[in-house]
């Protein structure tokens, strides 16, 4: 079993969300989610080698609690991993549970996960519903919340600034139990920071430790609703300071950042 570790998404050096890339692992759900969980690392993928007519990489990513369908920042550690055997060509994942292909490729310093715009399911977002699942009554939004997806919607929610950001302390397990009822995967809320420039907060863990310090696909929902580059900033809060980058070339939405190698 091949194991590399690295932090993704770091706004410095020594920072960034840590993920690790596993090949010729355990094949078997159970056993991915069991070296998941006792890892203790944000999130988990397992690479299978190409076979067959599409030429991809199978990726299968775990977070400790559960299976999920898509984790951007174990792209961008797959893609270092990947990109690094054969440097300059493009290599492509396929998702194991919902088979979306993502091209995976170095841009200077930076890797990049390609991703597009998914059709999220017609779900009612009444002018209230913010406000309670951020237990918030008085919260003033600075848009419209609305959902958007580039493989794992998200309910958006722009607050008026970084302070209302920060000051967040909402009821997680009524977002989880919202999120569940509706197939979405928990709320990103965000504000205003600069032109294209913006920082968010990941709600969809029912424990406040789980908060995530760097949110790849939400980034890319985000930059995919606004149609256009961004640069998305999260996880000072925890002490864990993460950049996010996209930028859009025709229906390909690419989000990228930083990676720095632990051990491999």
């Amino acid at each position: 079993m091949q194991v590399a570790l690295l932090r993704c998404f770091g706004a410095v050096p020594g920072k960034g969300n840590i993920a690790q890339v596993i090949e010729d692992g355990p094949v078997a759900v159970a056993q991915r989610q069991l070296l998941a969980r006792e890892s203790g690392h944000s999130a988990t993928v397992f690479l299978t080698p190409p076979a067959g007519e599409r030429g991809a990489w199978v990726a299968d990513f775990y977070y400790p609690h559960a299976r999920s369908v898509l984790c951007l920042h174990a792209s961008l550690a797959a893609a270092h991993v990947l990109c690094s055997r054969q440097p300059g060509t493009p290599v492509v994942l396929e998702t194991a549970m919902r088979s979306q292909l993502l091209t995976l490729a170095r841009d200077g310093e930076a890797l990049y996960a390609s991703v597009r715009r998914q059709a999220v399911a017609p779900v009612g977002i009444a002018p209230g519903l913010p406000a309670r699942l951020l237990g918030e009554p008085g919260l003033r939004l600075a848009a419209p919340a609305l959902l958007s997806s580039v493989g794992s919607p998200k309910l958006l929610i722009e607050v008026a600034d970084r302070a209302a950001l920060y000051a967040l302390t909402p009821p997680l397990a009524d977002i989880v139990a919202w999120s569940k009822e509706n197939g979405v995967n928990g709320c990103y809320v965000y504000c205003r920071t600069g032109e294209r420039e913006y920082e968010g907060r990941n709600f969809n863990h029912p424990d406040p430790a789980g908060e995530d310090s760097a949110t790849g696909v939400a980034a890319g929902a985000l930059s995919a609703w606004l149609g256009h580059g961004l640069v998305v900033l999260q996880g000072a809060l925890l002490g864990n300071p993460c950049r996010m980058v996209t930028r859009i070339d025709g229906k390909d939405i690419f989000v990228g950042g930083a990676t720095e190698v632990l051990a491999q």
